[in-house]
C-alpha cells in the first residue's frame, strides 16, 4: 500500500499535459502505423506502411493527424493525472493508504474521464485524418479543415463516434497502467538501499513495463475503437458489438491484435516518457509524485 495526499489540481494538470504533449509528438509515427494497420481491407505490415507512406507522402506523411493527437494527448494526460489523484484520494483509507485494488479503481475512473473529455474527439479526428490521408486525393487539408468537414457532415456525433469502445479501452488502459506502475514503484522503493527518490532511468523502465502490460491486455478494444472511428464506420457497423462480431467472424480472432507491434513500441516509450516527465515536472513545481 502507498500513502497519498490530495495534490493541487493545477500541479497534476500542468505536469500531466506537458508529459502527454511530449510523448505524443515523439511517438506519433508508431501511432500512425498502428492506426493504418487496423483499418479493414488488405493487411499491411508496419515496414510496408512506413515505406509506402514515405514514398507517396514523404516523411511528413508519418505525421498525418499529429496535431490532433498532440492536443488531445496533452489534454488527456492532464485530465488523467488530475482524475487519478482525485479518485485515489477518495479511495484512501483512514491512514491515507491506497491498496493495489483501490489504485485499479482510481485508474479506471481516470480513464473514463479522459475518454469523455479528451480522447474520443481527438482520436476520432486523428483516425479520420489518417484514413483520409491514404486516399489518392485526400479531402482534408489539416486539422482545422478536416474537423470542420466532419462536424458539418456528421455533427458533434461525428467526433464522438466510438465513445463506448474508447471508454472501455481508456478505463482498462489507465487501470492497468497506473496499478502496474505504482505497484512496481513501491516494490523498487521498498527494496532500495538509499532514499526513496528513484532515478529517471528506473522510472522510465518501470513506466515501460507498465506500457507493455497495458498493450497486450487492451489491444482488442483498441482495434474495435479504430474501426468504429474510420470513415466507413457509419455504413459498416451498427455499434461496437456488431463491429467486434464482424471482425471475429470475417477476419478471425488474431485480427484483434493487429497493430500490436507499433502500439507496443509506442507504449513502451510512452510509459517511460509520460511517467518520467510527470515525476520530474512535479519535482520542479513542488508537487507530489505518484
Amino acid at each position: 500500500m502507498a500513502s497519498t495526499r490530495r495534490e493541487k489540481p493545477f500541479h497534476s494538470l500542468f505536469a500531466g499535459a506537458a508529459a502527454g504533449a511530449l510523448e505524443a509528438f515523439i511517438t506519433y509515427p508508431t501511432e500512425y502505423v498502428k492506426t493504418r494497420s487496423q483499418f479493414g481491407g488488405k493487411r499491411e505490415g508496419p515496414i510496408a506502411i512506413v515505406r509506402s507512406t514515405i514514398r507517396e507522402k514523404g516523411v511528413t506523411g508519418l505525421y498525418s493527424g499529429c496535431t490532433a493527437l498532440v492536443i488531445g494527448n496533452a489534454t488527456k494526460a492532464g485530465v488523467r493525472f488530475v482524475s487519478y489523484d482525485y479518485f485515489k484520494t477518495l479511495l484512501a483509507d483512514d491512514k491515507g493508504k491506497v491498496t493495489a485494488w483501490r489504485s485499479l479503481v482510481a485508474g479506471m475512473g481516470a480513464g473514463l474521464m479522459e475518454a469523455i473529455i479528451a480522447v474520443t474527439p481527438s482520436e476520432t479526428i486523428k483516425t479520420k485524418l489518417i484514413d483520409d490521408a491514404k486516399r489518392p486525393q485526400p479531402r482534408f487539408h489539416g486539422l482545422v479543415h478536416g474537423t470542420r468537414i466532419i462536424v458539418a457532415e456528421e455533427g458533434i456525433r461525428g467526433i464522438y463516434r466510438g465513445l463506448g469502445p474508447v471508454m472501455m479501452r481508456q478505463g482498462a488502459n489507465s487501470a492497468v497502467r497506473f496499478t502496474t506502475y505504482s505497484t512496481l514503484k513501491q516494490f523498487v522503493q521498498s527494496n532500495a538501499r538509499t532514499g526513496t527518490t528513484l532515478p529517471s532511468t528506473v522510472t522510465f523502465g518501470i513506466g515501460a513495463i507498465a506500457g507493455l502490460v497495458t498493450v497486450y491486455t487492451t489491444m482488442p478494444l483498441d482495434v474495435i475503437k479504430t474501426r468504429m472511428q474510420s470513415l466507413e464506420a457509419r455504413t459498416e457497423y451498427r455499434n461496437a458489438f456488431h463491429c467486434a462480431y464482424r471482425i471475429f467472424t470475417e477476419e478471425g480472432v488474431r485480427r484483434f491484435w493487429t497493430g500490436t507491434t507499433p502500439r507496443l513500441a509506442r507504449l513502451l516509450l510512452s510509459g517511460g516518457i509520460v511517467f518520467t516527465t510527470y515525476e520530474k515536472m512535479m519535482q520542479l513545481i513542488g508537487g507530489n509524485a505518484i
